[in-house]
C-alpha cells in the first residue's frame, strides 16, 4: 500500500499503518491479494432501528452508538456501501483468506448473502458472551449479553485455522472491555484485546497482514503488535484513530 504522500497517514512504524480516511477510500489503494485477514467491527446499522422502536436511548450511556452519526444510514444505503466493501476486501484478500465481522443477529442473513455475492465462503456464525453485560432493563425483557461474529474464507471453503488440533467453540466468553484498555479515551463499541486475541492467533500466522477497516479505537491493531503481525487500520474519526495511535505505540 503506498501511504508515502498521503495527508491521512497517522502513524506508519514498520508493522503498522493507521489511516484517517473512509474504510472505501483508503481500501481502493490496497494491491490485489494482499491481506491475510481482515477482522473488524463495523456499523450495525441499528442507530435508525433503535429510534424508530422509540427505545428510550436518553437514559443510555453518552456515548451510545445511536447517537453517534455513523449507525443510522438507511438500509438500502448502508446495504450498497457493505457490498462495495466486501467487493473491495474480496479483491484485497488472498485466495484462502479470511474474514471475521462482528455483526447485529438481525442483520447476519443479508450479511453472508452480500459475502457469498463477492466470492467469499461463508463458514459459521459465532457468539461473544459478555459475562457483565449492563443490566439495562433487566426487569422488563432479557438482558443484552451477546453479539454476533461471522467467518468467512475468500475463493475457497478453508484458510489458515491454528488450533493446534485443539477443539474450538463458536462461542466466546470475556468480560466488557476494561477500565485500563479505555484510559486512552473511549469508543462506544470497543472490544476487549482477550477476545481479539483469540481471532488473530486462529486465523492468521506471524508476519502475515491483518486489516481493520473500520478499527475504532485500535484493539485490532494492539492484538496484532503483541502477536507479531503486520497492520493496516482505517478509521474516518480522527479522534478514534488517535486513541489507537497511543495504545498501539504502548505495546511492547
Amino acid at each position: 500500500m503506498n501511504t508515502q504522500n498521503s495527508l491521512n497517514t497517522i502513524l506508519t512504524t514498520k508493522n503498522s499503518i493507521l489511516l484517517s480516511d473512509d474504510c472505501l477510500n483508503s481500501i481502493n489503494q490496497i494491491e490485489n491479494q494482499s491481506i491475510h485477514l481482515i477482522l473488524t467491527d463495523p456499523p450495525y446499522n441499528l442507530g435508525q432501528f433503535m429510534h424508530n422502536r422509540k427505545t428510550n436511548l436518553k437514559r443510555m450511556r453518552e456515548n451510545q452508538f445511536a447517537y453517534s452519526g455513523w449507525d443510522n444510514l438507511p438500509y438500502d444505503e448502508w446495504i450498497k456501501d457493505m457490498d462495495n466493501f466486501f467487493k473491495e476486501s474480496s479483491r484485497i484478500l488472498i485466495k484462502g483468506g479470511s474474514m471475521l465481522i462482528f455483526m447485529s443477529i438481525i442483520k447476519v442473513e443479508s450479511i453472508i448473502a452480500l459475502a457469498e455475492k463477492n466470492n467469499f465462503y461463508y463458514k459459521t456464525t459465532g457468539i461473544w458472551h459478555k459475562t457483565n453485560p449492563m443490566p439495562r432493563n433487566m426487569n422488563l425483557h432479557f438482558v443484552n449479553s451477546t453479539e454476533a461474529w461471522i467467518y468467512f474464507t475468500k475463493g475457497t471453503n478453508t484458510g489458515t485455522f491454528n488450533n493446534n488440533r485443539k477443539l474450538i467453540h463458536d462461542f466466546f466468553e470475556t468480560s466488557l472491555t476494561p477500565k485500563s484498555e479505555k484510559k486512552y479515551g473511549k469508543h462506544p463499541t470497543q472490544k476487549p484485546i482477550k477476545l481479539i486475541d483469540n481471532f488473530v492467533e486462529l486465523l492468521s500466522n506471524e508476519g502475515d497482514i491483518v486489516l481493520d477497516p473500520f478499527m475504532g479505537s485500535g484493539t485490532t491493531g494492539v492484538s496484532c503488535k503483541k502477536l507479531n503481525r503486520k497492520f493496516i487500520g482505517i478509521d474516518k474519526n480522527e479522534e478514534y484513530v488517535n486513541i489507537a495511535k497511543a495504545r498501539i505505540k504502548e505495546v511492547m
